[in-house]
């Protein structure tokens, strides 16, 4: 069975935290969500870990996160995301200053990976459970291509008491394959309900209704499929300059055209995450439960 790689997203500051929040310290030893991430994907059979990031804060995120600091237990590489990096015959249009999104952060990977490989947030804790079932279902694809698949949790396990948060609000079929994926910007419990707010008013959604928090799982011919249709995702937002493209842009294009079929994998993990600053106490808390529960060792990387 082939090991599967773990694809880190880590070239994003995190705009509304106000920080390099990928470094920051949430365990009690000033270990961060990315430690907890790795820990449990070597633990479910990853065998490399390839972060994105950015030459800007480059030399500070290598000298934390380097190959010692995991003990030789997983291959790490480092490839980097940067606002220039074009299909031939595209340049930045002037005053671009925003990241191209999610996916074109995967396509800087396209030389690092060969062997099927889950997509994490960097600073989203994804809980020991969700690396144990795609890595289970990523060591079984072998040579297959087109089989993706993503681990889909429940709306209302992935809240924030500090504001609204974004989701990929998921529609599937009757063999768990997903049918639809739409982001959703502004979801929030109101007055004991879950609603997104768009121009047409307050939407409720269920509370098990299954969401993206960008944990996927892809073989390596999406790399292809992605720079196909980055060119034509440019094109069509040369006037734009906040367009993203974003990896549920293209999950939506391959699914919708039949060309790929991703299957919504469930998990008992809760997932934890620092949208806020004042969402970090409740995350340190957690993972001290999780602690004094046994499935972390105090100190991660003795």
């Amino acid at each position: 069975m082939t090991k599967p790689t773990l694809l880190v997203l880590a070239a994003g500051m995190g705009s509304r935290y106000g920080s390099l929040k990928q470094m920051d310290g949430v365990g009690p030893n000033g270990e961060a969500i990315i430690d907890y991430s790795i820990y449990d994907a070597i633990r479910a059979g990853f065998g490399k870990v390839v972060f994105v990031i950015r030459h800007s804060f480059a030399d500070d995120f290598k000298k934390m996160f380097n190959p010692e600091r995991f003990g030789g237990r997983i291959a790490v590489e480092y490839v980097y995301q940067e606002l220039e990096y074009l299909p031939e015959g595209f340049t930045v249009p002037e005053g671009r200053v925003k990241p191209w999104g999610t996916n074109h952060a995967v396509m800087m990977a396209a030389d690092a990976i060969h062997e099927p490989f889950a997509v994490i947030n960097a600073d989203d804790f994804y809980g020991a459970d969700a690396y144990k079932v795609i890595g289970g279902y990523l060591s079984g694809l072998g040579e297959s291509k087109n089989r993706y698949c993503m681990v889909g949790y429940e709306v209302n396990k992935t809240l924030s008491e500090n504001g609204t948060v974004s989701r990929g609000v998921c529609t599937v079929d009757a063999d768990a394959n997903l049918q639809t994926m739409v982001e959703r910007t502004q979801i929030e419990r109101v007055n004991g309900t879950i609603v997104y707010h768009d121009s047409e008013g307050d939407v409720p959604l269920a509370e098990n209704t299954p969401v993206s928090m960008n944990l996927f799982g892809f073989t390596p011919d999406f790399f292809d499929y992605s720079k196909e249709y980055f060119v034509e995702f440019l094109k069509n937002n040369e006037g734009n300059l906040k367009a993203e493209f974003f990896i549920p842009l293209i999950v939506n294009h391959l699914v919708g055209n039949g060309t790929a079929s991703m299957k919504v994998l469930s998990t008992s993990a809760l997932w934890f995450g620092v949208t806020y600053k004042e969402d970090k106490p409740a995350l340190v808390a957690k993972i001290e439960q999780l602690i004094e529960q046994g499935v972390y060792p105090r100190n991660l990387w003795e």
